[in-house]
């Protein structure tokens, strides 16, 4: 008999629901922005993971999904707000391709190395994001590598990019990060 794990799950935090209700229709970019940065610096005061979050939102901003970062408190790596939100999307609408959806993805970072290839794969028309890849480096989150032409990458593909949209608002909360002694979890920084 082998000890091999069968089952992965994640758990949004308990106040999300909540704030989420919240929220009006997101009807414009800012509101979309100020959403997810708003998420991000709660999931940072209540402790419930990194300074990170994200929406799928329709065109009319009817939000689908949501995701925060859960890499602290889930243990697992890739449980990034955008993945998170993403997968909550597919699970939404029952299908692995939301490419017929005319979806946005709305994240208050620019996404990692991994969390592009997310985006790319999942079928949403759009991606708008607050901080830059660079503010996250600054207090010593790893990005990943990825081209500098990233952005003209998924504009290829058909996925328009917009960022960094409100680039303050998304960087105070990584600083807010840093001064509450949050815990930056690159895997090559805990070696």
């Amino acid at each position: 008999m082998s000890n091999i794990e069968t089952h992965l799950s994640l758990d949004l935090p308990d106040w999300l629901p909540d704030e989420l209700a919240s929220f009006p229709v997101l009807a414009d970019q800012t509101a979309r922005i100020d959403a997810v940065n708003r998420l991000a610096s709660r999931n940072v005061r209540e402790q419930t993971g990194g300074p990170f979050a994200a929406l799928v939102v329709n065109r009319e901003g009817v939000i689908l999904s949501a995701g925060v970062n859960l890499v602290t408190t889930s243990g697992i790596s890739s449980a990034h707000a955008e993945v998170v939100a993403l997968g909550l999307a597919h699970r939404k609408l029952g299908t692995w391709d939301l490419s017929s959806h005319d979806l946005e993805l709305v994240s208050s970072c620019e996404p990692c190395a991994m969390c592009t290839g997310a985006v790319l794969w999942s079928g949403v028309r759009s991606l708008v994001y607050s901080a830059s890849g660079e503010d996250a480096r600054r207090i010593g989150f790893d990005e990943g590598d990825k081209t500098t032409d990233w952005a003209d990458g998924l504009r290829r593909r058909g996925i328009a990019v917009t960022g960094p949209v409100q680039r303050d608002q998304g960087a105070r909360v990584f600083e807010h990060y840093l001064n509450a002694g949050g815990k930056v979890y690159n895997s090559g920084s805990n070696r």
